[in-house]
């Protein structure tokens, strides 16, 4: 692929140039990187994991919330969730009754300070509800609610110096929540023992 940028040419008119750009040679950066963090969380946070999957296991409906690309990574955890026969809630949505101190939060911010993020958790922590926050800073206010908390080692979406991640604007960190939320989903599945086929009819038939 080839993108165009203007010069001046010559006779002092703008002129195209072209700088070749592979998608494959970005698809080929972008795999590795994620791979990485996938071996850090392995390696590193399995305790971390499991203590997510037991709190949400352990709680009678998840509620889940996350802002931007991490929210739209987090839904489809939610309908993953949903599939396994858990009750579950996108915060936000219009039909998302109160939380209480026998559910769970599910969150997730790159930085840890996004305010409504916190906000929201430290009102679920406020009436007793668990909090598992995914992030990428354990110390963050976010991280300090948290009861269980996931560290992703990625980028925030404002670390543009490209030490963590090559990738724009938290890529990095959005891409590994997909893969956290469906390990997360994996386990829990597995531990109820539930077939295929008896998740199937929960898939929405109304489309």
């Amino acid at each position: 692929m080839a993108s165009l940028s203007l010069r001046h040419a010559h006779d002092g008119a703008l002129a195209y140039s072209t700088t070749s750009a592979r998608a494959a040679d970005s698809l080929r950066s972008i795999s590795g990187e994620v791979l990485g963090v996938v071996d850090r969380l392995t390696h590193e946070s399995g305790e971390d994991l499991d203590r997510a999957a037991d709190r949400i296991h352990a709680s009678a409906r998840v509620f889940v919330l996350g802002a931007g690309r991490s929210g739209l990574a987090l839904r489809m955890t939610a309908m993953r969730l949903m599939h396994l026969g858990l009750a579950v809630h996108v915060v936000g949505d219009a039909t998302t009754p109160a939380i209480t101190g026998q559910d769970v939060l599910l969150v997730a911010s790159g930085s840890g300070t996004t305010s409504g993020i916190v906000r929201a958790a430290s009102t679920a922590a406020g009436v007793g509800a668990g909090v598992v926050a995914i992030t990428t800073d354990r110390t963050s206010p976010l991280g300090e609610l948290a009861d269980a908390i996931i560290v992703i080692p990625a980028a925030t979406k404002q670390d543009h110096a490209g030490m963590v991640s090559a990738q724009y604007s938290g890529g990095l960190f959005e891409q590994s929540l997909v893969l956290v939320g469906d390990a997360l989903f994996d386990a829990l599945w597995k531990m109820s023992g539930a077939t295929a086929e008896e998740l199937w009819p929960r898939h929405a038939n109304l489309e």
